[in-house]
Formats: C-alpha cells, structure tokens, sequence
C-alpha cells in the first residue's frame, strides 16, 4: 500500500489530518473568516476536510484546495458534490510548490505541509506569494515540547529526520523574524494530541481486520502496531502542535 493511501486511511476517523480537535478546528476557522466571503486557498488539502467545512458553513466563500494525490481529491469532489458546495470549489491535482492562480487570497492555509516545501521558512514564502495584502495565513506546525532523548528519536526511528522541530518559543521567533505577527495561536492539548494518534493507528487497525484476505493487511496491521508502541514509549509527551493564525508585518 502507498503512502498517500496510508494516510487516507490513518485519517478516516479524524476531523482533520492535525490533532485538533472537532470544536478546535471550528473555532480557528470562525477567527480566519470574519467576514465569510473570503477567497480560501489550502496547500495540501487532502481530502478537503478544512475547506468543506469552511464553504458549508459561510454561503458566500470560495476556495481553492491543491494536493498532488488524485484520489483525495476524488473524495473531496464526491463530498463536495454532497454537500452542495461543489461550485464554489476549486480542486487542483499537481505539487504544491507549482501552483500558478492568477488572484490572491483572503485566507492561505498550511497544516503540516513543511516537508513538500522543504521547511518553515519556504512555506512561509510559498503562502505568501499566494496571499492577497492584509490576508491571513492558517499555519500548522509541530515543534518539541522538551528536549527528544534517545527513547523520542528511537520511537521516531528513520522518520526522525522529517520531524527538525524548534521548541515553541524558537518557531514563533522564526516566524517573527520573518516578518509575520501571530494574531491568534491555539497549542493541541494532550487530549487532542492523543486522540490524533490513537485514531491514526485505531483506523489502520480497524481496516486490516476487516480486511484479512487483502495482501496489504498484514503489513498495516504490523505498521499500526509499531506506530502504536513507538509513540507510547518514545516521543508521546516529546512533540507538540501548534495553529497559528498569521498576518504579514512588514
């Protein structure tokens, strides 16, 4: 099974692919679209789990979701067309970084989209060449709570070099220095952080039990095992996640 299925897979019974939780993720949208008929764009929109709450939700929005796997964006389109919100949609299958529209935006939304822009500071400047002037930036990041010990990399294994996180107070200061002021910010709870992970690895399981004659259920099965043990013994209390609403200062 490909990674991107992997991950379609591991979101099933999450709100979004971020550990947030469904009131959380409600309450950062209400403080991003004061007016509600803002133009929205999301980098690595998935499944689309943000923007279709947003145009549920405010009648005059439109938005515009980018991610390069097609059968996300199949499952957005289908839930879009049963929402009924499906023309004030765009979808747009191809890499993030190659994005062209002709108009800016309201609202830019990055959550944990760091790894397709290589890091912090390039999706910093990949958002805001997208950004109409005093626009917002939804911006999900994870950072380290503590220091990782050698429990946290071992538990992260040959994903450690993915996670180069800054603790809390050296990302906000990478993102001031950059020119951005932080107008709102809500850090996951360790509720939320828990249940992220126990969904991630509940819906991997869950389908490679439904599925034992599939060739890919042992492997998932074993995959959701690990991840399981790994996060429990290794980095559960080591990393964070925070969502910051952002404006331009300069």
């Amino acid at each position: 099974m490909d990674r991107q299925e992997l991950a379609r897979l591991a979101h099933t019974h999450h709100p979004v692919a971020a550990p947030l939780a469904d009131e959380s993720v409600a309450a950062l949208l209400r403080r991003a679209l004061p007016r509600g008929d803002e133009r929205v764009l999301e980098l690595g929109c998935g499944q689309g789990a943000w923007l279709l709450r947003a145009l549920a939700a405010h009648p005059g929005l439109t938005a515009d979701g980018v991610d390069p796997d097609p059968a996300a964006l199949t499952r957005a389109r289908i839930t879009a067309e049963h929402l009924g919100v499906i023309r004030r949609l765009g979808l747009h299958h191809r890499p993030l970084a190659e994005f062209d529209p002709a108009r800016p935006y309201d609202l830019v939304l990055c959550v944990g989209t760091g790894e397709a822009f290589g890091g912090l500071l390039p999706t910093l400047a990949a958002a805001d060449r997208h950004l109409a002037p005093g626009g917002t930036l939804l911006l999900g990041e994870g950072y380290w709570q503590r220091p990782p010990d050698q429990a946290a990399l071992t538990g992260l294994g040959a994903a450690s070099a993915d996670f180069d996180f800054d603790d809390l107070p050296t990302l906000v200061e990478r993102i001031t220095t950059a020119g951005w002021a932080p107008v709102h910010a809500h850090t996951s709870t360790r509720d939320e952080l828990d249940d992220y992970e126990w969904s991630r690895t509940g819906a991997l399981t869950e389908w490679a039990l439904d599925h034992p004659t599939h060739p890919d259920a042992p492997g998932t099965h074993q995959l959701a095992a690990e991840h399981r043990t790994n996060w429990l013994t290794g980095y559960r209390d080591a990393i964070g996640f925070v969502t910051l609403l952002l404006r331009r200062a300069d």
